[in-house]
Order: C-alpha cells, then structure tokens, then sequence
C-alpha cells in the first residue's frame, strides 16, 4: 500500500496596511535571507547550497553553486512583508543570471551591504529619495572609475583565464578560451552532450544552420551521411511546393544557365516534388540538385532566416507573401556561394556570394539591435543570426562520467560562453574584486567634497559596499577577509590576492568580464534605491482556494 502524502496546509492571510520602520526591517530580512543562501557561491572556491526537491518529499536535494539557479529555486519565503524583500533579490539575480550568465552573487553582495546600510541611514533620519538621489550620482562615479579600469582582452590564454573564473573548470575553459579566440565575440558556438568522458571540439568553416535535407535519397556520401557541392547556384523560397510541375521552370532556367550545381532553401516539398528533383538527378547530364527545409520554428524565425540566406548569398528570395511560386523564377532568383553542404539535420553555406558591403552594414544593424534589445530570447537570437553571418562556428561536445555531471558541465559551459562572448565583446577588469576596490578612492575624494548629510551617506554607503565582494570571495576561500583588505590598501591596490594560490598577485593575473561587473553594479544599486523608498506594505486577504477531493 503506498504512502498517502499529506494535503499542503493553506495559510490564510488578513489584509493589512504595514509602516516604516517595520517596511524596512521585513524587508532587509527577506533580502539577507536569500542573499545569505547566495553568498557561499561567490569565488573561485564556491561552497555548495544544498535546495530541497520540490517534485517529491524524500528525494537527495540538488546541491547547487550557482547563484542565479538558486534563486530560481526560491519560490516564497514563510513570512508576506520578507517574502517581498527576497522577491526584490530574486527578480535582480534573476535578471544578472539570464542577461549576462554571471555576476548574480556579486550582485547579490552589493545589494544586501547598500540596503542595510541605507536602512540604518534612514532610521537615523535621512531622505530615502534624496538618498536614493545621490546614490545614483555616486554610481555613476563608480562606473566611470570602472570604464577606465577597463582593458581588451585577446589571446586564448587570456580569455581562458577569464573563462576560469567563471566556471572554476580549467580544462573547459582551455577550451572555450581557444574557440572565443576563433570565433569572437558573435561567433556561433553550439554545446551539446556527448557519450565520451572528455571535452573535445569542432571547428564549421562558413556558417550552418540547423535543418536538413528533405530526402536522405540527396546525401552522396553515405559514410559522412552529407553531400557537398562546389560552387553551386543556389534558390531560397519561403513556401511549401506540392505540384512537382512548379520546379520545372527553376530546372530548365538553371541548365540554361549552365549550373551544374543546384541548392533549393525551401519552406517544404511534397513527395511527388521531391521525386520530381530526384528524377532531375538522374536525367539531367552534369547537373545535380539537392533541396533542405529552411530553418526556423516559427513565421518570425523563418523570415529572418530567409533575409540572412539571400544577403550571403546575393539571390532574390521567392516570398509566399508576395504571391510567388517556383514558377515566378527568374536569373535575380539565383545566388551563389563557393561551396556548400547539407545533411539530414543542417546545411552549410561557405564563401557566400552576397555583396560585402549589403553584409557588413546588415550585421551591423543586427549588432545595434543585440545592443538595444532587453528580452534574453531575442537576444541570443540576434546574436545566433550574427554569428551565422560573420563565418565562425564551433562545436564543443561535453563528456563526464555520468548523465548528472555532463548536463551540470553543460549548462556551466553555457553560461560561461554567454560571459566571455561579453568579455571579448566589452573587455576585462581585475578580477577577484579588485576592480571594485580600485574604485574606491574615486568616492572617497567625492565624499570628502560633499556637504549634503544625504549625498555623504550615499558616497560613504557604495564606497563601504564596494569592499563586500572581495571579502566574500575571500570569505568563503577561507580566508581573514580583513587582514587581505588591508594589505591590498597599503600596496594601492596595485595587487590582488589569488584564493586558489594562497598569494598576492599582480593585476593580470585575475580578469573579469568588464559588462558582468558593471551590470551587477548598475542592477544592485538601481534596485536597492528602489526598495529603499518603500514606505508602505499593502496586504490583500488571501483569495480561496478550492480545495480538490482527491
């Protein structure tokens, strides 16, 4: 007989109206809450948060180090007035973990030493709103100190450096330190799992994309499972083509124009159309055609595919939306590249024979777009289009020794490449929290030339919470986070101290990504301004729940 689970207990909530100082207190509590559970994973020697399974009472929790899918975790905290503060946290490591893939704990740190430090402010009388003021102007100082602090970064050696202190995985970030330094910053890396026990790599001349050949009857050579063709014309439709009459006009034009060659990109084939292209194939002296499906998963998906396809390769798409078919087909229609490729699951195009400039100013207006654009989704979708138009691809494959391990390997992967694309993009600052701390002396000298209370206590709260990551990181390497700061001081900031060898080292020698830390920055002071200014909780009665039977 199996065990009959326990029914969850339903809390019922009053409404209520909650005022200062009890808004800041419950609100401080939730945040220190999470961002206590979050703290342990900054650095390069992370310890572990062990997070219960919701799915299932019994089951082992999952132990996490990253800071972002922890707070993901974190649905609701016990009490309303901290489960307010804690969602305030959870909504900005949220948003530092999926825009940047790192920089969630750090973000987390600052934001807890700027709120409680402004809580105590206000309790001793000063102007959330001026503070908040003035907390903004500062972090606009320590942004400037951070833009100059900022370096390029190049090599493979040093953007394997950067990449360790992401993922704390040297061999993994050997490898993505050499395939960023081949690809840069909008190069298309695809990550996937593999049944080895070790990272490996590929490297795709041109660029590819992820839909195959409509018929395995196409592929030439049965071992590679692919066929490639030398210098092929090529058609792009965005439509699905049924009667197998309508790709007679695109044959006869192509054996009038002496292509031996022929690539379709089309929405889909019928069957009888596909015979009717193979049966081309076998009849039509020196001349071959092969036909894939264009890629995309959805209208919007496929039109941008569509624009990208006839931009590399210089021909006039065939567009549904216009009213055209097959037969429509004229000389514009065709393009060209120096050689292309297709299997059942993609297609590849090499030396597209679109016109440079058209290319160059499209990227370019597909990077001011990534630039522009908040949502995740549609960013890593203009950064993928990016990368297919610029010509870098790679493939990394994951091994390990187990399933658990190969998909947590994964998603570090991921998340690191997201961060060194940045890197390489925006470049490096001194790791370890250095770069924060050489900020420093650029607030000091503005609090020592403020006259306004409220302006000294916004100067004084960033400079303090500034130090906060570094003692975190040094913190959880176990290590006197105070006897470290002070040594760091006296040399000028002009070294840092590297947890993983136990010394101080020069500033080189430990690298972040420069938008990471800036973000993180901008995000925890933007938030905890924000919460600062709550004055008043609102509570509504909790709505009723029907309760099931079963």
């Amino acid at each position: 007989m199996s065990e009959e689970k326990p029914f969850p207990v339903q809390k019922t909530y009053r409404p209520g109206v909650i005022f200062p100082p009890q808004v800041q207190q419950n609100i401080a509590a939730g945040i220190n809450k999470l961002v206590a559970a979050i703290r342990p994973t900054l650095g390069p020697t992370p310890r572990t948060v062990a997070v219960s399974r919701l799915d299932d009472i019994g089951k082992t929790p999952e132990v996490l180090d990253s800071g972002g899918i922890i707070a993901r975790k974190v649905i609701e905290m016990s009490q309303r007035d901290e489960d307010i503060g804690a969602m305030l946290a959870r909504a900005l490591i949220c948003t530092q973990h999926e825009r940047m893939g790192d920089g969630s704990a750090t973000a987390a740190v600052l934001l807890q030493a700027i709120y409680n430090s402004g809580v105590h402010y206000l309790a001793a009388g000063g102007n959330a709103m001026r503070l908040r003021h003035y907390l903004e102007r500062a972090l606009a100082s320590a942004l400037e100190g951070l833009d100059e602090l900022t370096a390029p970064v190049s090599g493979k050696d040093k953007l394997a450096q950067v990449a360790e202190a992401i993922c704390h995985d040297r061999p993994l970030a050997k490898l993505l330190g050499e395939i960023f330094d081949i690809i840069g910053a909008f190069g298309q890396l695809d990550v996937r799992k593999d049944h080895s026990r070790i990272l490996r790599r590929e490297y795709i001349e041109g660029a590819f994309w992820n839909s195959g050949l409509v018929s395995r009857d196409m592929i030439v050579n049965q071992k590679e499972l692919q066929t490639v063709y030398e210098a092929p014309a090529i058609v792009i439709a965005d439509f699905q083509v049924n009667d197998p009459r309508h790709i007679m006009p695109m044959l006869e034009l192509a054996v009038e124009q002496k292509v031996e060659r022929l690539l379709l990109i089309v929405g889909e084939l019928s069957g009888d159309a596909i015979a009717g292209l193979m049966m081309a194939n076998g009849k039509l002296k020196n001349f071959q055609v092969m036909a894939v499906r264009g890629p995309g998963m959805n209208p919007d998906d496929r039109a941008a595919a569509v624009e990208d396809l006839a931009i590399v390769t210089g021909g006039l798409p065939l567009l549904k939306v216009m009213g055209q078919n097959l037969r429509d087909i004229g000389r514009e229609n065709f393009g060209g590249a120096r050689r292309a490729w297709a299997s059942p699951h993609n297609f590849g195009i090499i030396g597209g024979k679109g016109d440079p400039r058209q290319l160059r100013r499209h990227v370019s207006n597909l990077q001011a777009q990534y630039l522009r654009e908040d949502d995740a989704d549609r960013r890593d979708k203009l950064r993928a289009r990016i990368g297919k138009l610029m010509g870098g691809s790679a493939t990394l494959w994951i091994g390990g020794l187990s399933e658990s391990e190969i998909e947590a390997r994964k998603s570090s992967a991921e998340a690191t490449a997201d961060a060194l694309r940045a890197a390489v993009r925006d470049g490096v600052l001194p790791g370890g929290g250095l770069s924060y701390l050489k900020c420093r002396g650029r607030l000091a000298s503005k609090l020592n030339g403020a006259a306004d209370p409220d302006e000294r206590a916004a100067y004084r709260i960033l400079h303090d919470a500034l130090a906060e990551p570094a003692r975190a990181i040094y913190e959880n390497a176990g290590y006197e986070p105070g006897e470290i700061l002070a040594r760091i001081m006296q040399a000028g900031n002009r070294h840092g101290f590297d947890v993983l060898n136990g010394g101080f080292t020069n500033n080189d020698s430990l690298l972040d990504g420069a938008a990471i830390q800036k973000m993180a920055l901008k995000n925890a002071v933007m938030t905890a301004g924000m919460a600062l200014t709550i004055d008043v909780l609102v509570h509504h009665k909790t709505p009723d729940i029907a309760r099931s039977p079963g």
